[in-house]
């Protein structure tokens, strides 16, 4: 063979994008996802409750010991709104990007679970929404899962990794599951695997970065800007889109000691971050609930207002910031600006407002 002559699969993605682009094509496995797979299960609480298990509203927290009992007892105390939705932050932007692009298969998540009742819920959900799934499997935990409480159009977030949090580097070694790296041209993760699985984040990111593959990534979650600071910051280097909501970025701050409470002197600075490909600058979005989000392109920050709802219109918040990110990324491997991956954007996350947690309508009615 002709050393000489790129491999298919080493191709500079600039080119390969370039064509898609030209063609108007959405090619299978364009995007991957790795996070944390749970099955939501969601409740109309009380702020009584929350207090009992030391909650906030519109927070995002791990269980520990004392919120084990929790999850059978939520069930019990509010069985009448109980409702099980597939989740995780991950999966949920990366269902949200398949059911815009209406493309089978568009779209690859990989993520560890149990084969157990859950499980089988987590995996038909997604087959069914087009998702083609490369799931790693234990035998150790039962399927992650994660309390949802509603309370007031809020929502409190507890998430029991269990089978999730078992996912290891190794599974990176199957030549099918590698095969969906090597063929995304853009892939995505939530902060939350930076709990489980640094080493795959990071063995990944470098393969993209080195093969010009787009990474984008999401903080999460504020405790993960502290306490989880420094695998975050091993990640930043290789992120072409950066993520994250206003209490986010505000703890990004405080725990590098950006010395600046400005969320958009924030955002220039995470844009201006050591960066390792240099062929695009980073790209930073920073939402703020109902006011508009701050995005740096090229140096410069620009706002672009929510799309308008009332709030008698809400049903609940679950997900709202998934889908904004599902939207983005719909857009994104489409060749979109950042302009029109804004306007998918927060019409998603307005969809997702006017239902319970992370459930779709049938067909996408952007355009």
């Amino acid at each position: 063979m002709d050393e000489t002559r790129k491999r298919p699969a080493d191709e500079d993605n600039s080119n390969i994008e370039e064509k898609l682009i030209k063609k108007d094509l959405v090619p299978q496995g364009i995007l991957l996802g790795y996070g944390n797979p749970l099955l939501d299960i969601s409740v109309q609480g009380t702020a009584e409750y929350l207090e009992k298990y030391g909650l906030k509203s519109n927070d995002a927290i791990l269980a520990d010991d004392k919120h084990k009992p929790m999850y059978k007892e939520m069930i019990e105390i509010f069985k009448d709104s109980v409702e099980y939705v597939p989740g995780g932050a991950t999966l949920n932007a990366i269902r949200v990007a398949q059911w815009l692009l209406q493309t089978p298969k568009a779209t690859t998540f990989m993520g560890c679970i149990a084969k157990d009742e859950f499980g089988d819920i987590l995996t038909k959900a997604a087959q069914s929404a087009g998702v083609d799934v490369k799931f790693q499997y234990t035998d150790k935990e039962p399927t992650g899962t994660c309390a949802v409480f509603c309370t007031d159009k809020d929502r409190s977030l507890v998430a029991n990794l269990a089978a999730a949090n078992c996912f290891t580097e190794s599974h990176l070694d199957d030549a099918n599951v590698w095969a969906t790296v090597q063929r995304a041209k853009y892939i995505y993760f939530a902060g939350f695997p930076l709990t489980v699985c640094p080493p795959a984040m990071l063995r990944i990111a470098k393969y993209a970065c080195d093969h010009n593959s787009v990474i984008a990534m999401n903080m999460s979650a504020p405790f993960l800007c502290s306490f989880f600071k420094d695998q975050m910051l091993q990640m930043l280097p290789y992120a072409d889109y950066w993520f994250g909501n206003e209490t986010e970025a505000d703890e990004f701050a405080k725990a590098n000691d950006l010395g600046t409470s400005d969320r958009k002197e924030i955002a220039l600075k995470l844009a201006n971050w050591e960066k390792i490909n240099k062929k695009r600058s980073r790209v930073v979005v920073i939402t703020q609930g109902p006011d508009p989000a701050l995005v740096v392109v090229d140096g410069k920050v620009k706002e672009f207002p929510v799309t308008p709802i009332t709030e008698e219109e809400i049903v609940d918040t679950n997900a709202a910031g998934d889908a904004f990110v599902g939207g983005f990324l719909a857009q994104l491997v489409q060749g979109k600006s950042v302009e029109e991956c804004m306007r998918c954007a927060h019409h998603t996350a307005n969809v997702i407002l006017h239902r319970t947690g992370c459930s779709l309508p049938d067909k996408p009615t952007f355009s």
